[in-house]
């Protein structure tokens, strides 16, 4: 086992909200993939390299939360430049850039669909 996740998934209550959240704070391409009965967009990610892909979904059954699992997404080389701009796009900083010692930086925020995300890179 590569890693210990392969696929995430981020609820979001108005998929085009949170899409254009994402897409601002960390500078990408929310790809919109045809789902038969959710609203689906993909995180860009190297899947066929074995690297973590996520999507962003609406759809019954797909609760935003504050509780339980947090997704840390990738923002190498540094959190700083994303977390700059969540506010900007519609979100709240709840833990500002902290250091995790020898594993980098975190930081957490919640979207614009009330999840609560973390934000991970190693300055």
């Amino acid at each position: 086992m590569a890693n210990a996740i392969n696929w995430f998934e981020i609820p979001a209550k108005n998929f085009e909200r949170a899409k254009t959240f994402y897409e601002k704070v960390l500078g990408i391409e929310i790809h919109i993939m045809p789902h038969p009965s959710n609203k689906y967009g993909v995180f860009p990610a190297d899947v066929d390299g074995g690297h973590v892909g996520g999507g962003l979904v609406e759809g019954e059954g797909f609760e935003p939360s504050t509780h339980g699992s947090i997704v840390y997404l990738n923002c190498q080389p540094d959190l700083s430049v994303q977390l700059a701009r969540v506010e900007e796009a519609g979100g709240k900083i709840v833990l500002p850039k902290t250091s995790i010692g020898g594993n980098g930086f975190m930081a957490h925020i919640i979207d614009t669909e009330g999840n609560r995300v973390a934000l991970h890179s190693m300055k």
